[in-house]
């Protein structure tokens, strides 16, 4: 195989990564747990923004809190467990 051939398998691949990287799909926090905050930390924080917390789980290195709104309408917020920063969410309603 040439040169040619390996630069544009590698630019090929690189695209996809990238591609995939920005969509948003794939969130990973990554924070060494010995620096997170509690669950019962992140759930009082989410509640101090407006919302009524139903479940927190780790996924992904990160805090996926269940939630609701002040109009009802549910939503998955996923949070820096150290910072407390939210970094994707989801609305289900």
């Amino acid at each position: 195989m040439n040169k040619t051939f390996y630069l544009a398998t590698s630019l090929a691949f690189l695209a996809v990564i990238s591609t995939a990287a920005a969509s948003g799909d794939d969130v990973s926090c990554g924070q060494d747990k010995g620096q997170w905050m509690s669950k019962e930390q992140v759930s009082a924080k989410v509640t101090e923004m407006g919302y009524n917390v139903r479940r927190v789980k780790t996924e992904d290195g990160c805090y996926e809190l269940y939630v609701l709104d002040k109009e009802g309408n549910k939503s998955e917020l996923y949070m820096n467990p150290v910072t407390g920063d939210i970094v994707k969410t989801k609305n289900k309603s």
